[in-house]
């Protein structure tokens, strides 16, 4: 007989490991597995669905600002004809399933937080033909309304689950393969603008749970060894860097590294809180792989970090930055100047710390707004004032001060290519550095790639003050009145004289990987080093 099949339909530019780890479990038990990426096309998903004749499809809803996408899809499939079990899942599902049942009334149940045991019992059952509306942790629609069933505990150790079902490897730099990767789940700590501690707390079991060292090193090293991976990139919220028996993990998860022999041959990127940063542990880190950190500064004031709940200083955001610098250990971070306490002068105050951190041009600026997600603490705070709206069918705000609004809209005009775009100088500048902290690790760190690495920050540092002068002087025009900003003459000029150094600044970047990578393949194919030539 053959195996029923399950089709789960999710976002899949990088590994979704929500997906993945379910989808392990399922065949585990004997099911047939399809991944479909929601960005195909409606009518190909459609044509994979008919051939498949699926048990169940199940939608991983993650992100609040793809609602309609799915909507939309469902909509269209059951349309045309797709009648199997629909099912959801994922944060914005466990939290407003309210919300998602009347976006998209199509849908059989939504399945609530962590979801292998539940959506295994769900399969199991649709697929025996016997009652599934008793399972634990599930939501569907009855006579009387919605059913909300009773929550099932947490798994409390993660490593009970099996290592999780991925796609092809795509490669990071270099022809080098990369793969996304937990240590664990959750977050102890309730920033206002986040919803993962709400997410964590709602069942029974600790908000944070973190998985054995020896099981996450062996994980890697099994995509080392059969996957030819050598970039890890893990996507916990706060990696296990310290806090009560944290200190133990990292050191147990060096020496593990070492003992696999993998500290020579791979790397690893992390987030953590700026607060978590010091030179003993970071230093045995990057020793063993450790060359990227984003780091949640949020905030370039005490005041504003405190507004957040942060719970960390900016002498502790200061002494991270210093200490990864020294290092040479790359970092990227968040920072959200625009957040619905702010005003021109917290904004300027922002703009400098950022100045002091950037000047260097070891990172690059970025910065946005605080929008306020779902069943986060802001959101909360906002609606209890009466300052959420909706735009788009999206929740937003306005700031106090209307002078303010019109300088985020100008801001946003005018470099959000600069910042948010695939193709904009901030990534474009990210992704020439990762290729020297990657070719460094691999090919060793030469004369020239200092030298390269030296030009990358001098025209980062170059880049940096451009948008921060900018961003500065408009922020006094226009709360003194002196900048019009219906004035689209002016805003055509300075979006020219932005997109024009922009491009030049991207020329400069792109050059220096082009450098970078004819230095590596005379190497590759020659085995002498550029710098040993005469």
């Amino acid at each position: 007989m053959k195996n029923p099949v399950i089709a789960f339909i999710a976002f899949e530019e990088f590994d979704n490991l929500g997906v993945g780890y379910m989808s392990r479990v399922l065949t585990d038990e004997g099911y047939t597995i399809t991944i479909i990426d929601i960005r195909k096309e409606k009518k190909e998903i459609l044509h994979i669905l008919k051939k498949l004749n699926p048990l169940i499809v199940g939608f991983s809803v993650i992100f609040q600002y793809h609602i309609n996408e799915f909507a939309e899809l469902v909509s269209y499939l059951r349309k045309a004809g797709i009648k199997c079990h629909f099912s959801a899942g994922g944060q914005y599902a466990s939290l407003r399933y309210n919300e998602l049942f009347r976006i998209i009334p199509s849908l059989d149940s939504i399945v609530r937080f962590d979801g292998e045991y539940t959506f295994l019992e769900l399969v199991n059952c649709l697929n025996s033909g016997t009652e599934w509306k008793h399972v634990l942790s599930i939501v569907f629609k009855s006579e009387n309304g919605l059913k909300v069933n009773d929550l099932r505990e947490l798994e409390n150790d993660l490593d009970n689950y099996p290592f999780p079902i991925r796609q092809p490897l795509k490669k990071y730099v270099l022809g080098k393969k990369f793969a996304t990767i937990l240590a664990g789940r959750g977050c102890n700590n309730n920033c206002i603008f986040c919803s993962v501690r709400e997410y964590y707390t709602q069942s029974k079991g600790p908000c944070k749970r973190v998985r054995k060292p020896a099981k996450v090193v062996e994980e890697m090293d099994l995509l080392y060894q059969q996957r030819d991976c050598s970039i890890f990139l893990f996507q916990d919220d706060d990696f296990p860097v310290k806090g009560m028996s944290k200190t133990y993990w990292v050191r147990q998860f060096c020496r593990e590294l070492q003992q696999r022999d993998l500290s020579d041959s791979i790397l690893w990127k992390i987030n953590c809180r700026p607060d978590e940063v010091d030179s003993e542990r970071f230093k045995l880190m990057k020793k063993h792989g450790l060359y990227l950190v984003f780091l949640g500064i949020e905030a370039g004031t005490d005041e504003g970090l405190k507004q957040m709940n942060k719970h960390c200083t900016i002498s502790e955001i200061l002494n991270a930055v210093n200490t990864l610098k020294k290092l040479e250990i790359g970092f990227d971070y968040g920072f959200i100047p625009f957040h619905p306490y702010s005003t021109f002068v917290s904004l300027r105050e922002n703009f400098s710390f950022l100045r002091e951190i950037t000047s260097d041009g070891y990172s690059g600026v970025t910065f946005m707004k605080m929008m306020p997600y779902h069943a986060t603490p802001i959101e909360k705070i906002l609606r209890k004032n009466g300052r959420l709206k909706s735009i788009n069918g999206f929740p937003d705000y306005d700031f106090l001060d209307e002078s303010l609004n019109r300088y985020f809209q100008l801001i946003n005009e005018l470099f959000s290519v600069w910042i948010e775009h695939p193709d904009g100088l901030l990534n474009i500048s990210k992704w020439a550095r990762n290729y020297l902290l990657v070719f460094s690790k691999f090919y060793g760190t030469t004369p020239l790639l200092k030298q390269l690495t030296l030009s990358l920050r001098e025209a980062v540092a170059e880049s940096n003050n451009f948008i921060l002068t900018i961003v500065e002087q408009l922020s006094i025009e226009i709360e003194t009145g002196k900048f019009k900003t219906g004035n689209r003459t002016r805003i055509l000029s300075l979006k020219k004289k932005i997109d024009s150094t922009q491009n030049e600044y991207i020329n400069v970047f792109k050059n220096i990987v082009t450098k970078l990578l004819i230095l590596g393949e005379f190497e590759r194919m020659t085995g002498i080093s550029f710098d040993s030539m005469d």
